[in-house]
């Protein structure tokens, strides 16, 4: 069994446009389930810790999936999802992998945050795989530089 970590963002609002965001809830649910299905452990924080917010518009109802309808059945899951631990909690060593679900809030306060950037460091030094998926690759603005990757 591995021990995977889900990184989620705290920002919920987008720019200036009085429009909500948050994290895309099938970019959490679908991997979620893979990973936690497989019988790996799955540990979820936040910059803020608490209920990180859900991008409304992922949570219309034409954009349901199998993996985000069984979100909504599933109140383990959305206990775990209330209850992320603040990023500055989080030990890397303890986690195989760390994983970033898309959405436009890890624009805003995941590309500039510091624990983030460290944790993702570490990682790629420790060669332990970081994913991202959608628009939370931009987590990667601060660290391409010194990771040596290319975009």
């Amino acid at each position: 069994m591995k021990n995977i970590l889900f990184v989620l963002t705290s920002h919920e609002d987008l720019g200036d446009t009085k429009q909500k965001t948050g994290f895309w809830i099938e970019e959490f649910a679908n991997p979620y389930y893979i990973v936690r299905d497989a019988g790996h452990s799955i540990t979820l924080a936040s910059p803020k810790g608490g209920l990180p917010p859900i991008d409304p518009k992922s949570d219309a109802p034409d954009q349901q999936t199998p993996a985000t309808v069984r979100f909504k059945k599933d109140k383990q899951a959305q206990k775990e999802l209330s209850e992320t631990i603040p990023l500055s909690k989080i030990n890397g060593e303890a986690f195989d992998a760390v994983f970033y679900p898309g959405g436009h809030g890890p624009l805003w306060d995941l590309t500039e945050n510091y624990d983030s950037i460290t944790l993702i460091e570490s990682f790629y030094r420790e060669e332990k795989p970081v994913s991202a998926v959608c628009h939370a690759p931009a987590i990667f603005k601060h660290t391409k530089k010194k990771m040596g990757l290319l975009w």
